[in-house]
C-alpha cells in the first residue's frame, strides 16, 4: 500500500473548509463561516476568491451537465437551502422548506440519474451563522435524506428518503446507482456512527439499510467520495481518540481496504482531482486545503463536471 503524503495547499484561515469539487482543471472549496467558494489552481498554486456572500455554503457538486449545485446553511436562520449557481453568476433555489418548514442546515450533496439532487439535511449546532447555535430555531423534528426532483418549469419536488437517520451527513452513490452510501453521524453520546447503504427502489425509495462500519463511540464519517473501483473514500476520525484523523477506503462491502493518516484535526471532506483524478484533495475543520498523490483514481461520477459549462462567479 502506497502512503499518501499530503502537503499543505492553503493555510488555515480561520473557519471550516468544505465541499471540494473538481471543475475539470481546478478544484472549487468552501469556506463556511466566511460564506466564500474558493479556486485552487494547480497551473499557478494560486487560491483565489471565486463566490462570495454563499450563505454558508457547505457541499458543493456538479451534475452531468456541470451545473453546479450547493448547500447554503444559512448565514441567517431563514435562508436555509438548496441552490444551483448558474452560468451568469445568479442564483437558483432548489428547496428551502420540507412541508412548509424550514429545512434545518442542509450540509451535503449529490447528483443522480435523470437531473435528480439528494442531499443529507441535519442540525449541527453551529454549523452556519450564530443563530444556528440555538436548537429553538429547528422547525422540523427530524434530520432528513431527501430527493429533489425536477420538474418541467425549472422548479423541484421535495421528496423525503429517511427515516431512520438523525444528522446524516455525507452522501454518495455506488458505481451501479444502485445503493445510496449514507455517512450517519451523530454527535450525541446515544445517536449511532455508522456507514449506512441503503438500496434504491425502482421508485426511487429506499430500502432498509445495511450498517457496513460502526465507529463506535468515535467521530465518524464527514465526507466521502467514489473511487474507479467502486471503492469509498471517507474522511472521518478526530484528535480526541481513537485510531485519529484518517482517510479510509472502504470496499462496497464495507470491508477497511486501507486507512491513511491525515495532518489535522479532523478532515471534513474530499474529491479526486487531476488530469488522471489519481490527486485527493482534503479540506479540514481548521481551514485547511490538503492534497496527496494517490494510487487510486476517482470514478468519472465523482468528478464528472465540464470546463466550458463551469458557472462563472458573479460580477
Amino acid at each position: 500500500m502506497k502512503t499518501w503524503d499530503f502537503e499543505v495547499l492553503d493555510p488555515a484561515c480561520g473557519g471550516v473548509t468544505e465541499g471540494p469539487a473538481w471543475d475539470g482543471s481546478g478544484l472549487l472549496f468552501t469556506r463556511i463561516q466566511q460564506s466564500r467558494i474558493l479556486r485552487y489552481d494547480p497551473a499557478t498554486s494560486a487560491c483565489t476568491v471565486w463566490r462570495e456572500n454563499t450563505n454558508c455554503a457547505n457541499g458543493l457538486t456538479f451534475d452531468d451537465h456541470g451545473r453546479l449545485f450547493a448547500c447554503e446553511g444559512g448565514a441567517t436562520a431563514d435562508a436555509r437551502r438548496v441552490v444551483r449557481y448558474n452560468p451568469d453568476g445568479g442564483t437558483t433555489v432548489l428547496a428551502d422548506r420540507f412541508e412548509g418548514r424550514r429545512l434545518n442546515i442542509p450540509n451535503d450533496l449529490v447528483a443522480g440519474a435523470q437531473g435528480r439532487i439528494w442531499f443529507t439535511d441535519p442540525f449541527y449546532e453551529g454549523a452556519a451563522g450564530p443563530w444556528s447555535f440555538d436548537r429553538a430555531h429547528k422547525e422540523l423534528d427530524h434530520d432528513s435524506v431527501y430527493r429533489l426532483d425536477p420538474r418541467p418549469d425549472d422548479s423541484y419536488r421535495i421528496v423525503r428518503v429517511t427515516f431512520d437517520t438523525t444528522r446524516p451527513n455525507g452522501l454518495l452513490f455506488s458505481l451501479d446507482g444502485r445503493t445510496l452510501y449514507v455517512a450517519q453521524s451523530g454527535r450525541g453520546p446515544e445517536e449511532a456512527r455508522q456507514l449506512r447503504a441503503y438500496p434504491v427502489q425502482a421508485d426511487l425509495s429506499l430500502g432498509a439499510p445495511v450498517i457496513l462500519h460502526d465507529f463506535g463511540s468515535h467521530r465518524g464519517i464527514d465526507g466521502m467520495r467514489l473511487d474507479a473501483e467502486g471503492n469509498i473514500v471517507a474522511t472521518a476520525g478526530w484528535e480526541l481518540g481513537g485510531p485519529g484523523p484518517l482517510i479510509y477506503v472502504f470496499s462496497p462491502s464495507g470491508e477497511v481496504l486501507e486507512t491513511h493518516a491525515v495532518p489535522c484535526r479532523r478532515p471534513t471532506n474530499c474529491a479526486f482531482g487531476g488530469e488522471d483524478l489519481s490527486t485527493l484533495y482534503v479540506t479540514t475543520i481548521e481551514g485547511f486545503l490538503l492534497r496527496a498523490r494517490t494510487d487510486r483514481a476517482g470514478s468519472a461520477p465523482s468528478c464528472r463536471s465540464s470546463q466550458s459549462l463551469r458557472p462563472r462567479p458573479p460580477a
